[in-house]
């Protein structure tokens, strides 16, 4: 089939899916308007708009919904209640039917032996991508089952292919012809398709599982790779598991949480490069003994080598307090310079920026504003970041969501400072 065969085959599909997305988000926007207005004139809260929220985005569908799992762990940016509405988002998203898993892994299997002798259909939890089920191995193995849902890779691909296009028109306004939005979103859009990827996802989990096998503190299941398949990772089911929430624990356990998430974070950043770039409460649990679990693998980037380095040299600086190299490593690594900017300037207003933010604790220092004001001076000054980017700072945004609620104390910056270090020791001067 010819390309544009194929487009005219994808059109109507995405014409489709276009309706339902804006008839949806015009309804809902109704809802929230008249809402708004009604709160207004009553003078009260609405307890109930983070439901609203849930059920839009549960009804937009799974793009969306893991954009919801990005933002429940924002409480710096939104409303506490709309925050704990999101938060079910990550592991409570309405299942498919039974008829419809059992027939997916039966198909998945359809060429060997059943290698279950126990298999639970009803889900221990349900994401945007899948549903997680309990099991045991013909051998006696007690494992988790994560099955794709069926009918996912189309509804995606659609959303993806519809943003794309919302990223080319946006690119053609007068505001945002010079920055590479297309190229962006392909990069960050492209890493949220490679969640159906369970191959890619088995081998995230094997290659995470051996970078991290020396962390005290920190615990991934090892996946059984004779039993994953393209719609199926199997990997061992860890029990006694509690939510990764500041209210279930002391002030001890959720500063000692805090550190080995962040440390973790570090760990993969600034030393391996393989980053796990979707650490919301629905893939973190915590075990009795205040182990930190990782349950999820879809969304883990390897960063090339040359952003892995940048980034890290900009964040040890950061830390030290030297603007001017930050604002050096920022024009080295740029993917793009418009012609006639001011770098010397840059350099400047960023060693200004840097000198605000040196040392901030975790309650004072607000990452995103922080990305946000250095966007901006990179936009002013004809700078622009290599897509690739986006990829760190996502996880540190993510990270910075949940951190705050477990020890707004916590140095940012100090706690980078060790693992910067050790991954300098033998590198070339």
């Amino acid at each position: 089939m010819n390309r544009t065969l194929a487009g005219m085959v994808r059109l109507p599909g995405l014409l489709v899916r276009a309706c339902r997305v804006g008839t949806l988000i015009s309804a809902y926007g109704l809802v929230f308007g008249g809402t708004a207005v009604a709160r207004k004139l009553r003078r009260t809260g609405s307890a109930d708009a983070g439901e609203r929220w849930v059920r839009m985005l549960n009804s937009l569908g799974p793009s969306y919904i893991k954009i919801g799992q990005l933002l429940s762990t924002r409480r710096d940016l939104l409303p506490d209640d709309v925050c704990a509405s999101l938060t079910r988002l990550t592991d409570s998203t309405p299942p498919p039917g039974r008829g419809q898993i059992e027939k997916a892994i039966r198909r998945t299997y359809s060429d060997r032996d059943w290698p279950f002798a126990a298999f639970e259909w009803t889900p221990v939890a349900c994401g945007s991508i899948a549903s997680v089920h309990r099991a045991v191995t013909t051998d006696g193995r007690k494992v988790a089952v994560k099955v794709r849902r069926p009918g996912i890779d189309k509804i995606m691909r659609q959303d993806f292919e519809l943003m794309s296009m919302m990223m080319t028109a946006l690119g053609a306004l007068p505001p945002f012809r010079s920055m590479p939005m297309k190229v962006m979103f392909s990069q960050v859009g492209g890493a949220i398709l490679r969640q159906l990827d369970f191959v890619a996802e088995r081998e995230s989990l094997v290659a995470l599982h051996a970078n991290l096998a020396g962390s005290a503190g920190i615990r991934i299941p090892a996946p059984l790779i004779e039993l994953c398949t393209d719609e199926v990772v199997v990997m061992d089911f860890i029990d006694d598991l509690v939510h990764f929430a500041p209210g279930d624990l002391s002030a001890t356990a959720r500063s000692s949480a805090a550190r080995k998430v962040m440390g973790l974070i570090y760990e993969m950043l600034f030393v391996d490069g393989l980053v796990h770039c979707d650490l919301h409460p629905g893939n973190l649990y915590l075990t009795r003994d205040t182990e930190v679990v990782i349950l999820d693998a879809g969304f883990v980037i390897r960063l090339p080598e040359s952003v892995r380095m940048s980034f890290a040299d900009f964040f040890i600086n950061m830390a030290m307090g030297n603007g001017q190299m930050c604002g050096h490593i920022v024009i080295e690594s740029a993917a793009q310079i418009a012609p006639g900017a001011d770098c010397a300037g840059f350099r400047d207003v960023l060693a200004e920026l840097i000198t605000e933010t040196t040392g901030a604790r975790s309650g004072d220092f607000s990452l995103a504003r922080f990305a946000g004001r250095l966007f901006d001076l990179q936009r002013r000054y004809g700078l622009y970041p290599a897509p690739e980017f986006a990829f760190p700072l996502l996880s540190l945004l993510v990270l910075e969501g949940m951190v705050k609620g477990f020890d707004a104390e916590l140095d940012f910056q100090a706690e980078a400072v060790p693992i910067l270090k050790r991954r300098n020791l033998g590198r070339p001067v």
